[in-house]
């Protein structure tokens, strides 16, 4: 029995499962009973808010069936982030870039015409990159560095300058001027063969005096213009005293072959003529020439160098002949021949051959480009005369010249007149 009613309820419990739920079996009872179905639809309209639904599903199934009530499930609440809406930026404008008006001084570019040889010692190197910034404003000269430092004119096994001189001016690369600066490294023994002296002695500065007309010699050969740049002052002053004598053997044989020598001992002295390691620059403000061994120089002090350089170097390029000079075409003369028939001058010759010939007035006359030239010094030929005999005959004779004389000579300042702008009196 008891098996028979477990059997009832799990195949009832199937059927439910198949059918899907009481809601089935609802639906099911619901067709099969006409009456109990005419009887309900002949109800108020209120009472039949209660009828069931066929077309709605309920959920419970067989939990539904056997408990009577369904449980309830809980609804998975999803929040969605509400979509933010997307502006676009609005387009940026790119700002252009402003236009720079510079007012620097537009160089043009130009070849270079003169060179500038610069040797000596590691004085002469940094003299050399003054020059670099005093001849900026020079596109057509260029310098060329050719200081050894640690050399000198004493030590030819270590470096001969009078050789190396020749080699390069003998190269492929023509030299305008040579700037020379040495004697750093050469208070020292010279040696002679199996000889040694001393410095400053008398051989010794006999032989240093042929090493300096050795080199003075290979540019005059050459016609090229050479400026030797005496020793400036060091803070030793052994040292500053030897240079003194030095500096001596440059400017006399220097200036016996023809070049040129510069002192730069002024500008690195102080009233007194001792070394000072500071002074004025080339703009005339104070600042550090020296550095701190007390023999090199700064920038502003190899600038100040080759302020004094600067200014024969340009005499001498300006002095210069010039090389770009341009052909002229010659027009035929009457010393050149018959013109032909059929040229262009012939035709004209034949159109203006009717024409009268129209002169010049005398004040429209061709005249000389100059006067005759009056020499300002010297002797004159005795078939000139001079421009002013004096100045007394100058200004003149008479009042006028008294007046001259008392205002320019005297320097007395005249007698104001009434009513003049220099009449500062009182009114009475």
């Amino acid at each position: 029995m008891r098996l028979r009613s477990l059997a009832v309820v799990l195949c009832a419990a199937c059927l439910l499962l198949v059918t899907g739920g009481s809601v089935s079996l609802a639906q099911w009872f619901w067709q099969q009973q006409p009456q109990q179905r005419q009887q309900w639809q002949q109800r108020p309209p209120q009472q039949q808010r209660l009828q069931p639904q066929p077309q709605q599903q309920q959920q419970g199934g067989l939990l539904q069936f056997l408990f009577g009530q369904a449980p309830q499930q809980q609804q998975r609440v999803i929040y969605q982030q509400p979509r933010q809406r997307v502006v676009a930026p609005p387009p940026v404008r790119r700002r252009q870039a402003p236009v720079i008006v510079r007012d620097d001084p537009v160089v043009p570019k130009v070849d270079v015409a003169h060179h500038v040889l610069v040797i000596g010692d590691s004085l002469a190197n940094l003299l050399a990159n003054g020059l670099d910034d005093a001849l900026e404003d020079r596109p057509d000269v260029e310098v060329v560095h050719k200081a050894k430092p640690d050399s000198g004119l004493v030590r030819s096994d270590f470096y001969d300058w009078p050789k190396a001189v020749s080699e390069i001016l003998t190269g492929d690369q023509k030299i305008s001027v040579g700037v020379m600066l040495i004697g750093l490294n050469d208070r020292q023994p010279l040696r002679e063969g199996d000889t040694v002296h001393e410095p400053l002695s008398p051989r010794w500065l006999e032989l240093y005096r042929n090493r300096i007309d050795a080199i003075a010699e290979a540019f005059a050969t050459r016609r090229i213009p050479l400026i030797w740049v005496g020793a400036p002052p060091v803070q030793n002053a052994r040292f500053s005293a030897d240079f003194v004598t030095f500096n001596e053997l440059y400017r006399e044989r220097v200036e016996k072959a023809g070049g040129q020598y510069v002192d730069l001992w002024g500008g690195f002295v102080d009233a007194e003529n001792r070394y000072t390691a500071t002074g004025p620059d080339v703009s005339g403000q104070p600042t550090r020439l020296r550095l701190g061994d007390g023999i090199h120089f700064t920038a502003a002090g190899a600038r100040k160098a080759a302020h004094f350089v600067d200014v024969l170097i340009r005499r001498i390029i300006e002095a210069a002949p010039k090389n770009n000079l341009i052909a002229v075409p010659t027009f035929p003369d009457a010393a050149a021949g018959p013109e032909q028939p059929g040229s262009v001058e012939h035709m004209i010759d034949q159109m203006v051959a009717g024409l009268p010939t129209l002169g010049l007035t005398p004040a429209l006359q061709a005249r000389p480009l100059a006067g005759p030239i009056q020499p300002l010094t010297g002797h004159l030929p005795a078939s000139e005369q001079p421009l002013l005999t004096s100045i007394g005959e100058a200004r003149g004779r008479g009042d006028a010249a008294l007046q001259l004389e008392r205002i320019f000579g005297k320097g007395i300042a005249p007698e104001p007149v009434p009513g003049r702008l220099d009449d500062y009196r009182w009114p009475r």
